[in-house]
């Protein structure tokens, strides 16, 4: 298990690190004003309903129910279903895109209702909606070809599938004088990494399980069983996008920067989101639905607390940067070329808004995955509206006096929210046990926590006296930020936990 998370995460980690390269090139081609907000609404509209359709609600039901037909009733069985999802999905994904492509206007006017105010950025966004949306069609069939590995435990090919995005954007861009727009270069290198992605999905599936076919719809039990799964599951994250819809909304009204400063605050956020949370949860679901179809209810509780603990360990260092120093993180990533120091400064008060959730952000998913093993996609769905309620009525209430800042900060209450109600409902059903050990592990993580938070501030403190002036002080800074609290958070790990404590992790 620890090596597939490895697996997942580096590659997760690597596509974070270029993508990071790609964020670099964006903001200093695209900076933060008008084109940049029509290019981040085409971005998002396609991964809103990626996220609904796609790795969202249809990975959590896919990879159980394909686990659990591969396991008990063979391979030939686990194609034959696996041919008549595709089917249905390849369908339904056609249906949808000819639809969006016909009436994208109508839905830019419900979507981001702020660019009816100026018809050039309306329609600039339209036209690279147009381009990006195809995406969605090819990233869905991905999910469904990447599940199918996971379950044969091969999980490279999927979790190194984004790096083609941010490779295929930056070749783009590198060439956007050749495009109308730097925002058309971004879009059009959007759709392409979309094939890129296919083909290398398609390829090693073909290799090691073959590629699902056409085959006629019947609605046997399995497939029954999928969709009962999936209903909910798509419920679950139809709220989860209302909520960051309802950000898109919103921001379209602020004034012109506002989705840029939540774009790139958002990217740093999902660092470790991707590399930590989603990698573990990526591997933890289908673990966990190998052993509860096993019948091994104690291994399975055993893995997803130890998932919590590599969790925890692995995100207490983003927490306590993101909230002591996120101004010298985005000076030194963002602030050059056409994206300004002020920039820099909105984006990084967004950022420590996102921070104060970040710790619920990267645990969610392996919380959910007890239910999710147990092919019960309702109960997640129960927390998840009760988050997204409270996450939009915030909203309303802070854009006004905050900003985009409190679109970030109302996501962290929302996120809260809905951690803290699948725990209390996977421990009143005797899916997880938080005993006294675990309780006392969450206040070594906390008092780490506050530890490295200060070593961060003081580094930032002594750079700022040190430096003066120097050209490249924020670079230097966030070299020093990382040095100093690599060390600070090793020493604080093994003072406060123990080296016994790291073996047993590890060695499970």
């Amino acid at each position: 298990m620890l090596g597939r998370i490895f697996t997942v995460g580096g590659y997760t980690l690597l596509s974070r690190l270029t993508g990071f390269a790609r964020d670099i090139m964006l903001a200093a081609i695209l900076g933060a004003g008008p084109v940049a907000d029509a290019f981040f609404v085409a971005l998002r509209l396609p991964n809103h309903f990626r996220a609904i359709f796609a790795e969202g609600a249809f990975n959590a039901a896919w990879v159980p129910a394909y686990a659990h037909v591969h396991g008990e009733k063979g391979e030939g069985a686990a194609h034959l279903f696996a041919d008549r999802i595709f089917t249905l999905l390849l369908a339904s994904q056609v249906v949808l895109l000819i639809v969006a492509w016909l009436f994208m206007p109508q839905a830019m006017s419900i979507l981001a209702p702020g660019f009816s105010e100026d018809a050039e950025q309306r329609k600039l966004a339209i036209e690279l909606t147009r381009i990006t949306f195809p995406y969605l069609l090819l990233i869905t069939l991905v999910t469904l070809y990447g599940g199918m590995l996971n379950v044969m435990q091969r999980f490279a090919s999927a979790a190194a599938a984004s790096i083609f995005l941010n490779v295929a954007m930056m070749m783009t861009l590198a060439l956007a004088a050749w495009f109308p727009t730097a925002g058309h270069a971004a879009a059009w290198g959007v759709l392409i990494s979309g094939f890129m992605q296919y083909f290398l999905l398609a390829g090693d599936l073909g290799r090691h399980g073959g590629l699902p076919r056409f085959a006629p719809l019947r609605l046997d039990e399995d497939v029954r069983s999928f969709f009962k799964a999936l209903g909910p599951a798509t419920l679950g994250s139809m709220g989860t996008q209302v909520a960051l819809f309802a950000d898109t909304i919103i921001a379209t009204f602020l004034p012109a920067g506002a989705l840029s400063a939540l774009y790139y605050a958002d990217r740093l956020n999902q660092l470790p989101i991707g590399v930590i949370g989603i990698a573990i949860g990526t591997v933890l679901l289908p673990e966990m639905s190998r052993r509860i179809t096993a019948d091994d209810h104690d291994g399975a509780m055993k893995a997803q607390r130890r998932a919590f603990d590599f969790t925890l360990l692995f995100s207490i260092p983003f927490v306590a940067a993101f909230l002591t120093v996120p101004d010298e993180i985005m000076r030194a990533l963002f602030a050059r070329g056409a994206f300004s120091k002020a920039d820099a400064v909105a984006a990084g008060g967004t950022l420590a808004a996102y921070a104060i959730g970040l710790i619920p952000f990267v645990l969610i998913r392996s919380a959910v995955a007890t239910f999710y093993a147990r092919k019960d996609t309702a109960t997640p769905v129960r927390a998840s509206l009760s988050g997204i309620a409270v996450n939009v009525a915030l909203k309303v209430a802070l854009m006004g006096s905050l900003a985009q800042i409190g679109l970030a900060l109302a996501t962290a209450v929302g996120v809260w929210t809905n951690l803290l109600l699948v725990l209390f409902f996977a421990v009143r059903r005797g899916f997880l046990v938080l005993d006294r050990a675990w309780l006392l592990s969450l206040v070594k993580f906390l008092l780490t926590g506050i530890i490295l938070a200060a070593a961060f501030w003081l580094i930032a403190h002594f750079s700022r006296s040190a430096l003066g002036a120097m050209h490249f002080r924020a670079e230097v800074t966030l070299a020093l930020l990382a040095v100093g609290g690599t060390i600070v958070y090793g020493l604080a790990i093994l003072v406060l936990f123990g080296r016994s404590w790291l073996v047993s992790l590890v060695r499970g």
